[in-house]
């Protein structure tokens, strides 16, 4: 009889399928697969047959979950729950042992997995490489390194991005500049958020050596979500210009930053932008800008294929213009 009872367990458990999350719509189609992420109005499930699936949140009519998940009704706290079960439609029951609560899918704002200690960190950021030897009648060395991360707890947002280039020709230095810069968000309201940033160049080529910016203004965060993220901010900037010769410029300016990224077929592609545009409150310059524009196409869950365009003008200055374009091919990494 012992023999035979575990007999019967072993085909059961054989034919019982893996647990899977399960999400309900209302047009009456179920999709299983894993939850990764609810953010933005997205639902974000990994299926085995169709990779990642973004729903809608208003065509969810209900889901559950064997995973531990961090639900926030709002945007700085979250409950979280040892599981998600099915409940009538438009709602779903956090599952806490002797305490189930079931809530309005509405009321919903955010679905994630908790972190071991900030449990509604999310980090996200990417490392671009780029080398280009070139052997002929002008011997070409070509280096760039560029890296962007974010941060985003509660209320806060930590940005902080830089790049470094540097090339030869015939062992003759012709570029060798880097980039820092660090942002604060504050977020007033889910989308409105007032911003301070931090922004150092040094180039040891070109006329204008160093470029010291602080700024402060708010923004607007169209959205932010698995598939991208758009935002447009509004900055007064105070900047400082210290040229080759040892002049320098200081001045107030200002100036609209954009930042723009879109995932696509997929989520195997990925379109960016970003950038800022200034205009100087005196008559040191006419305009700046810096700007870049690319793709990068994902082979592994991590790396990635980049090619970029990348563009620096100031306009109008005393001592010498800046207008550099900068195209790049390469190999990175991202979280």
């Amino acid at each position: 009889m012992l023999s035979r009872a575990l007999l019967c367990l072993a085909v059961f458990s054989a034919s019982t399928p893996l647990l899977a999350d399960t999400v309900w719509l209302k047009n009456g189609d179920r999709l299983s697969g894993k939850i990764k992420v609810f953010d933005g109005g997205k639902l974000l499930i990994q299926t085995e047959y169709a990779g990642a699936i973004p729903i809608d949140w208003k065509q969810v009519k209900t889901l559950e979950s064997d995973q531990e998940l961090l639900v926030k009704q709002d945007a700085y706290t979250g409950e979280k729950a040892k599981s998600l079960q099915a409940a009538e439609d438009g709602k779903v029951t956090l599952a806490n042992g002797e305490a189930p609560k079931t809530v309005e899918l509405a009321s919903i704002q955010q679905i994630m997995k908790p972190k071991p200690v900030v449990e509604d960190l999310v980090w996200k950021g990417n490392v671009d490489m780029a080398l280009d030897y070139q052997r002929a009648e002008k011997d070409t060395d070509d280096y760039d390194i560029d890296f962007k991360t974010s941060a985003r707890h509660g209320k806060w947002r930590h940005t902080a991005e830089g790049e470094y280039n540097r090339e030869f020709q015939n062992d003759v230095v012709t570029t060798d500049n880097w980039r820092a810069e660090y942002a604060l968000d504050r977020f007033l309201t889910d989308k409105w958020f007032w911003q301070g940033r931090l922004n150092y160049k040094r180039d040891k080529v070109e006329e204008l050596a160093r470029q010291r910016v602080v700024g402060t203004g708010p923004g607007y965060q169209f959205w932010d979500n698995e598939l991208g993220a758009f935002s447009l901010g509004s900055l007064l900037n105070r900047t400082d210009y210290e040229y080759k010769d040892g002049g320098k410029d200081n001045f107030y300016s200002l100036a609209m930053k954009w930042d723009y990224n879109r995932y696509l077929i997929g989520k195997r592609v990925e379109l960016f932008t970003n950038g800022e545009v200034g205009r100087p409150l005196s008559n040191i310059a006419d305009y700046a800008l810096d700007a870049e524009i690319g793709l990068r196409y994902k082979v592994t869950e991590w790396a990635s294929l980049n090619l970029k365009a990348e563009r620096d003008i100031i306009s109008g200055t005393k001592d010498s213009d800046l207008n550099k374009t900068r195209y790049t091919a390469g190999f990175g990494v991202a979280w």
